[in-house]
């Protein structure tokens, strides 16, 4: 067997540029093949198959969550990755005004709601855990310049939101309706905007049986593994009415929309860190 060899920082930077291109090209809406990306990007390095390039990808894409940008869907996050990779992302971020521009592009733009076009093919299984479980890091400081607030800025996005929230209505009322239950249907309820968005939940459906499903939807333009942000409102709800709270994760909404289920209190389903706090001068 080979022996294993470090990647040298001429290689890592090399990875590094390669994903943010495709990066850039993917927020822009403009097509790439990852399988010629990744042809090139091995010619430049010390002898690393597919497989030792998708790997790499996929610490990356674990580094641009963690400083809150956007990751390439198709390279699922990896942690365990060396500080050498951060270091390198977080200079290449700072030095490209091109991606920073399409990200900021991404997250703001105006979204309106699609059509449920499959009721089959628009649920995907909820992500699996990592097979070796990781305890939860406590919480480090990151003052890096490149850190940004992409995707607390798209949770914003009132427009994306709404436009979820009114596609979740929609395929709730098509699965009763298609259940035979069209009296239930009719009742589904966009109760973030008819009751306003204190409830904890955002859409009133039913399952077959009439019992009550609240439903918080959270919608993201990314990836399926792009993190989301909860209120405490809606923690508070998802644990006292946990038989019938559901959240629905809806990723990759401009492109193909798909979601998955996260049934019960959040804080089962999802590690939770701090992410602001409510300050009053002391007095």
């Amino acid at each position: 067997m080979a022996e294993r060899i470090d990647w040298s920082r001429e290689e890592v930077e090399a990875c590094v540029a390669d994903y943010l291109r495709m990066l850039t090209l993917e927020l822009n809406g403009q097509r790439y093949n990852k399988t010629v990306h990744a042809n090139a990007l091995m010619k430049f390095l010390n002898g690393r198959n597919r497989a030792s390039v998708e790997f790499k990808h996929a610490n990356v894409s674990a580094v641009m969550i963690a400083l809150g940008y956007p990751y390439i869907d198709g390279y699922k996050p990896r942690g365990n990755y060396q500080a050498m990779l951060v270091d390198a992302v977080e200079a290449q971020l700072l030095a490209n005004d091109e991606l920073q521009a399409s990200v900021q592009a991404a997250v703001l733009r105006p979204a309106t709601a699609a059509a449920v076009a499959d009721l089959a093919n628009v649920w995907v299984p909820t992500p699996k855990p990592a097979r070796v479980k990781e305890a939860p890091a406590g919480y480090a400081p990151n003052f890096s310049p490149a850190k940004r607030d992409y995707l607390a800025q798209e949770a914003r996005n009132r427009s994306l939101g709404r436009a979820g929230e009114l596609f979740i209505a929609e395929l709730e009322s098509r699965r009763l309706h298609a259940a035979g239950k069209k009296v239930l249907a009719n009742r589904v309820e966009h109760v973030a905007a008819t009751q306003g968005d204190g409830l904890g939940f955002d859409v009133l459906s039913f399952e077959n049986s009439g019992r009550e499903r609240l439903i918080e939807v959270k919608t993201t333009t990314f990836g399926q593994l792009t993190p989301f942000y909860v209120s405490r409102n809606e923690l508070a709800r998802s644990k006292a009415d946990a038989e019938i709270y559901r959240l629905y994760r809806v990723f990759d909404f401009r492109d193909r929309p798909r979601l998955f289920d996260l049934p019960g209190a959040i804080s089962a389903s999802c590690n939770l860190e701090a992410a602001s706090y409510l300050a009053r001068v002391a007095g």
